[in-house]
């Protein structure tokens, strides 16, 4: 399949949500983890005893670990580019942390497509928005618009 058939095949899922993830807990040793390999050490990710009287009564992911889920979640979809070579993360348009992520919370995504774009020499770009949920609660934890390219 090139990338013409492809597009004419997706265009009727623009719009809609494509996918929702299993839930996935966010543990201390992955927020431990993730501080070790950025150098972000700040006290409300990694020092759970003075987290403890902070602000949110607990240690927090950082918003970017949040962020790093993105290709976890995605994974799981099964919606696949029939005959594609590959698909390369193209980038960000926007990305917003509205609510903080607990220690020992669960998270999952929410899949939509919003745009797909033909960009010549067989390749399509995708534009989709991912929705990160925090389990029991309301507001998400990330909405972010990213870019794929898929190459065929």
């Amino acid at each position: 399949m090139q990338a013409a058939e492809a597009l004419e095949k997706m265009k009727p899922f623009i719009g809609k949500e494509l996918f929702v993830s299993d839930w996935k807990e966010i543990t201390q040793e992955q927020i431990n983890q993730f501080a070790d390999c950025t150098g972000d050490h700040q006290w409300i990710h990694v020092d759970v005893e003075k987290a403890k009287q902070g602000p949110f009564g607990t240690t927090i992911a950082h918003g970017f670990l949040t962020l790093s889920h993105i290709p976890y979640f995605s994974y799981q979809m099964p919606l696949r580019f029939e005959g594609a070579k590959m698909t390369i993360n193209y980038g960000l348009n926007r990305v917003r942390f509205l609510n903080p992520v607990p220690v020992g919370s669960k998270i999952r995504d929410r899949i939509t497509l919003k745009s797909l774009e033909e960009k010549g020499a067989n390749r399509i770009l995708m534009t989709t928005t991912h929705t990160i949920e925090i389990e029991g609660q309301e507001t998400p934890a990330c909405v972010a618009e990213t870019l794929g390219l898929i190459v065929y």
